[in-house]
C-alpha cells in the first residue's frame, strides 16, 4: 500500500474566467481531492481574480499571479511551484475539465522515477459554452452519447473516452504517441521540478513544455503514458500568440539540452 502523499494542482490561467470557472468545478467532484490547488495566473484581469476568490470556500486554492506583460506562461508556473507545499505536482490548463478520477488517476501512477504524461480531449466551441455545473457534477459529458447528443460526430480519439480499465491500460500501451511532458496534462513529484529549476523562463508559446520533459529525461527519469486513463475535456479556443519566431528560438533551446544533456535550466525558480 502507498503511503499517502499531499497532491497539488497548479492551473495556468490568463484571461478565461470563464473556462477557469468550467475547470474549478470539476476539481470539486474528485474522488480524491487534491490537497492544493495553485492558479498559475500570467496576468489576467479583476473578473479572474474575483473568480478564484469565490472559489476558495469550496476548493483549497492560492491564486499567484504577476503583472501582464506580455507572455511569460513558464515564470507563473515556476512562482507556483515555488509557492506550493505539496509532495506531488500535477500540471493543467484553465480549459481542461477533469473527469471525476482525474487525480485518482495520477495518484495511482506515481511512481518514483518516473513522470506521467497525459492528454486531453477536444471538444468544439458551440458544445465547450453549453456545458453547465450540473453537466460536470454528473459527469455526463464523458460520454460519447451525450457528446453525440450535442452534435459531437464519431473520431477513433473517442475511445479516450471508454470506462474500461483494461482497454484503457492496452491503449496506454499501444499508442504510439510519445509520453512527453504536456503542459496540459502531466505530473511528477515536486522535488524533480527543483532538481530541474523548473520552466526555462526565457522561452515563448510553442515546445516548453516538452523541453523541460527532455531535462527530466536527462535526469533519469523515465515516463509512463495515461493519455486514455487520465482524462480531460479541452474546451475550445484559439491560439492568436502562436508566431514562427518563438518556435524557431524555442527550438534551438531544445536542440541545447539534447545536445548538452541538460538537467537544470539556467533561467528557472531560481531566478523568482
Amino acid at each position: 500500500m502507498k503511503q499517502k502523499m499531499k497532491i497539488g494542482v497548479i492551473i495556468s490561467t490568463y484571461n478565461n474566467p470563464k473556462w477557469l470557472e468550467k475547470t474549478l468545478i470539476g476539481y470539486q467532484y474528485q474522488t480524491r481531492p487534491a490537497d492544493e490547488i495553485i492558479i498559475a495566473d500570467d496576468g489576467s484581469r479583476e473578473e479572474t481574480r474575483v473568480l478564484i476568490e469565490s472559489f476558495k470556500n469550496r476548493l483549497p486554492i492560492r491564486h499567484v499571479w504577476h503583472e501582464d506583460k506580455g507572455w511569460r506562461k513558464w515564470r507563473i508556473l515556476n512562482a507556483a511551484i515555488k509557492a506550493s507545499t505539496a509532495d506531488y505536482l500535477i500540471f493543467t490548463d484553465q480549459d481542461c475539465i477533469p473527469r471525476k478520477d482525474f487525480i485518482a488517476v495520477h495518484e495511482s501512477y506515481a511512481e518514483e522515477g518516473y513522470f506521467l504524461s497525459g492528454g486531453y480531449f477536444k471538444l468544439p466551441s458551440d458544445i465547450s459554452e453549453e456545458i453547465t455545473e450540473n453537466d460536470i457534477a454528473s459527469g455526463v459529458i464523458f460520454n460519447y452519447k451525450w457528446l453525440k447528443s450535442k452534435g459531437f460526430k464519431w473520431n477513433f480519439k473517442c475511445t479516450k473516452l471508454s470506462g474500461c480499465k483494461a482497454f484503457t491500460k492496452l491503449m496506454n500501451h499501444i499508442t504510439t504517441t510519445k509520453a512527453s511532458w504536456n503542459g496540459m496534462n502531466s505530473s511528477t513529484w515536486r522535488k524533480n521540478f527543483i532538481a530541474a529549476n523548473g520552466f526555462n523562463n526565457t522561452m515563448l508559446y510553442g515546445g516548453a513544455d516538452r523541453e523541460f520533459g527532455e531535462r527530466l529525461f536527462n535526469m533519469g527519469l523515465k515516463s509512463k503514458q495515461i493519455r486514455y486513463s487520465a482524462i480531460t475535456l479541452h474546451l475550445f479556443h484559439k491560439r492568436p500568440y502562436r508566431n514562427q519566431e518563438a518556435w524557431d528560438y524555442n527550438n534551438a533551446v531544445r536542440k541545447q539540452t539534447k545536445k548538452n544533456k541538460t538537467v537544470a535550466t539556467e533561467s528557472g525558480i531560481n531566478q523568482i
